[in-house]
């Protein structure tokens, strides 16, 4: 598991992503380079990270079910992920 100032931080990074997201496109639509660097350097979409929703772990994250690869295995193997059987051939 993640420790939860790790988990914390990502999610303060996401509303500040958020807050700033329309101020960014109408700066970069003036070419106005300079108000973009007066922004806050977490305001920028570049320095988020997925990370899975259950454990926080940031390496190995699947995009189409949020969760991670160790994660996503368990809960295959026990049925939990509808639409997903081991395959064998």
């Amino acid at each position: 598991m993640a420790k939860e100032s790790m988990k914390a931080r990502e999610v303060k990074r996401a509303k500040l992503v958020a807050k700033y997201a329309k101020k960014r496109e109408e700066l970069k639509a003036a070419g106005d380079y300079e108000g973009l660097q007066k922004l806050p350097k977490n305001a920028s979409p570049v320095r988020l990270h997925n990370r899975c929703k259950l454990t926080g772990r940031p390496k190995g994250y699947m995009r189409q079910f949020g969760i991670s690869r160790i994660n996503f295995r368990e809960m295959a193997h026990n049925g939990l992920i509808p639409g997903v059987t081991k395959a064998s051939w």
